[in-house]
Protein backbone atom coordinates (compact mmCIF):
# COMPACT_ATOMS: atom_id res chain seq x y z
CA UNK A 1 0.00 0.00 0.00
CA UNK A 2 1.24 3.35 -0.88
CA UNK A 3 1.96 5.64 2.16
CA UNK A 4 -1.04 7.91 3.28
CA UNK A 5 -3.71 5.83 2.03
CA UNK A 6 -5.67 4.61 4.22
CA UNK A 7 -6.31 0.58 3.52
CA UNK A 8 -9.98 -0.17 2.54
CA UNK A 9 -12.48 -1.44 5.14
CA UNK A 10 -13.11 -5.03 5.64
CA UNK A 11 -16.28 -6.49 4.99
CA UNK A 12 -18.43 -8.79 7.55
CA UNK A 13 -20.45 -11.24 6.70
CA UNK A 14 -23.40 -11.74 8.48
CA UNK A 15 -26.16 -13.96 8.15
CA UNK A 16 -29.25 -12.68 7.09
CA UNK A 17 -31.51 -15.53 6.81
CA UNK A 18 -31.68 -19.38 4.72
CA UNK A 19 -28.11 -20.44 3.39
CA UNK A 20 -26.55 -23.14 2.22
CA UNK A 21 -23.72 -25.09 0.96
CA UNK A 22 -22.70 -28.20 -0.46
CA UNK A 23 -19.40 -29.91 -1.00
CA UNK A 24 -17.93 -33.04 -2.65
CA UNK A 25 -15.31 -35.17 -0.92
CA UNK A 26 -13.12 -38.12 -2.28
CA UNK A 27 -13.82 -41.20 -0.15
CA UNK A 28 -10.63 -40.83 1.94
CA UNK A 29 -10.12 -40.09 5.71
CA UNK A 30 -8.40 -36.74 5.51
CA UNK A 31 -12.15 -35.48 3.90
CA UNK A 32 -13.74 -35.98 7.48
CA UNK A 33 -11.31 -33.11 8.73
CA UNK A 34 -12.68 -31.09 5.92
CA UNK A 35 -16.13 -31.80 6.19
CA UNK A 36 -15.76 -30.57 10.02
CA UNK A 37 -13.29 -27.32 8.91
CA UNK A 38 -16.19 -25.85 6.24
CA UNK A 39 -19.21 -26.81 8.20
CA UNK A 40 -17.47 -25.31 11.33
CA UNK A 41 -17.00 -22.05 9.23
CA UNK A 42 -20.13 -22.11 7.63
CA UNK A 43 -21.88 -22.05 10.98
CA UNK A 44 -20.03 -19.32 11.80
CA UNK A 45 -21.00 -17.26 9.30
CA UNK A 46 -24.82 -18.35 9.94
CA UNK A 47 -24.16 -17.39 13.90
CA UNK A 48 -25.05 -20.39 15.41
CA UNK A 49 -25.12 -20.85 18.78
CA UNK A 50 -21.38 -22.68 19.17
CA UNK A 51 -22.76 -25.69 21.37
CA UNK A 52 -25.05 -26.17 18.82
CA UNK A 53 -22.86 -26.04 15.99
CA UNK A 54 -20.36 -28.03 17.97
CA UNK A 55 -22.96 -30.83 17.72
CA UNK A 56 -23.80 -30.26 13.85
CA UNK A 57 -19.95 -30.82 12.87
CA UNK A 58 -19.75 -34.03 15.18
CA UNK A 59 -22.54 -35.25 13.44
CA UNK A 60 -21.70 -34.25 10.19
CA UNK A 61 -17.88 -35.75 10.62
CA UNK A 62 -19.67 -39.02 11.93
CA UNK A 63 -21.79 -39.49 8.86
CA UNK A 64 -19.44 -38.32 6.37
CA UNK A 65 -17.04 -41.10 7.92
CA UNK A 66 -20.13 -43.53 7.62
CA UNK A 67 -19.76 -42.05 3.99
CA UNK A 68 -15.86 -43.13 3.18
CA UNK A 69 -15.88 -46.14 5.29
CA UNK A 70 -19.22 -47.73 4.07
CA UNK A 71 -20.50 -46.00 1.15
CA UNK A 72 -19.12 -46.00 -2.58
CA UNK A 73 -17.32 -42.73 -4.59
CA UNK A 74 -17.32 -39.53 -4.06
CA UNK A 75 -19.42 -38.40 -0.95
CA UNK A 76 -21.25 -34.97 -0.53
CA UNK A 77 -22.48 -32.99 1.84
CA UNK A 78 -25.32 -30.50 2.23
CA UNK A 79 -25.90 -28.27 4.90
CA UNK A 80 -28.67 -26.08 5.15
CA UNK A 81 -29.56 -23.78 7.61
CA UNK A 82 -33.11 -22.56 8.01
CA UNK A 83 -34.23 -19.49 10.55
CA UNK A 84 -35.72 -22.72 12.93
CA UNK A 85 -33.66 -25.80 11.67
CA UNK A 86 -30.56 -26.85 10.04
CA UNK A 87 -30.78 -29.68 7.94
CA UNK A 88 -27.70 -32.13 7.05
CA UNK A 89 -27.43 -34.45 4.16
CA UNK A 90 -24.71 -36.74 3.70
CA UNK A 91 -24.72 -38.66 -0.06
CA UNK A 92 -22.59 -41.73 -1.29
CA UNK A 93 -23.17 -44.07 -4.30
CA UNK A 94 -24.03 -47.17 -2.29
CA UNK A 95 -27.77 -48.10 -1.81
CA UNK A 96 -27.22 -49.43 1.21
CA UNK A 97 -28.56 -47.69 3.79
CA UNK A 98 -27.13 -46.74 7.53
CA UNK A 99 -27.78 -49.20 10.39
CA UNK A 100 -27.30 -48.90 14.08
CA UNK A 101 -25.51 -51.92 14.84
CA UNK A 102 -24.13 -53.08 18.85
CA UNK A 103 -20.65 -51.62 19.76
CA UNK A 104 -19.11 -53.43 22.50
CA UNK A 105 -17.49 -51.38 25.35
CA UNK A 106 -13.72 -52.03 23.79
CA UNK A 107 -14.64 -51.36 20.30
CA UNK A 108 -12.73 -48.23 18.59
CA UNK A 109 -15.64 -47.75 15.99
CA UNK A 110 -19.97 -48.22 15.40
CA UNK A 111 -20.85 -45.58 17.72
CA UNK A 112 -21.51 -43.00 15.08
CA UNK A 113 -25.26 -43.04 14.46
CA UNK A 114 -25.69 -43.64 18.00
CA UNK A 115 -24.35 -40.15 18.46
CA UNK A 116 -26.12 -38.47 15.41
CA UNK A 117 -29.49 -39.67 17.05
CA UNK A 118 -28.62 -38.51 20.70
CA UNK A 119 -27.63 -35.12 19.07
CA UNK A 120 -29.79 -34.56 16.34
CA UNK A 121 -33.70 -33.49 16.49
CA UNK A 122 -33.78 -36.62 14.25
CA UNK A 123 -32.24 -38.29 11.40
CA UNK A 124 -33.14 -40.94 8.64
CA UNK A 125 -31.88 -42.19 5.42
CA UNK A 126 -33.73 -41.63 2.10
CA UNK A 127 -35.71 -44.36 0.21
CA UNK A 128 -32.82 -45.28 -1.96
CA UNK A 129 -30.21 -45.89 0.55
CA UNK A 130 -27.35 -43.52 -1.09
CA UNK A 131 -27.92 -40.50 1.30
CA UNK A 132 -28.56 -39.96 5.37
CA UNK A 133 -29.83 -36.94 6.62
CA UNK A 134 -30.05 -35.36 10.16
CA UNK A 135 -31.75 -32.30 11.49
CA UNK A 136 -30.94 -29.66 14.71
CA UNK A 137 -33.66 -27.34 16.45
CA UNK A 138 -32.06 -23.57 16.31
CA UNK A 139 -33.35 -21.68 18.96
CA UNK A 140 -35.29 -18.19 18.95
CA UNK A 141 -33.44 -15.24 19.88
CA UNK A 142 -29.63 -16.64 18.40
CA UNK A 143 -28.04 -13.55 17.65
CA UNK A 144 -28.49 -11.60 13.98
Amino acid sequence: MVSGQQAPPQEIVRYAGPAAFESCFAPEPISVGRSRHVSGVFLRLCEVPETLAGSVVLCISELVTNGVTHGSGDVSLRVRCLEAEIFVEVSDGSPVPPAMRPASADATSGRGLVLVEALSGGWGASTDGRTTWCTFHVPEGRPR
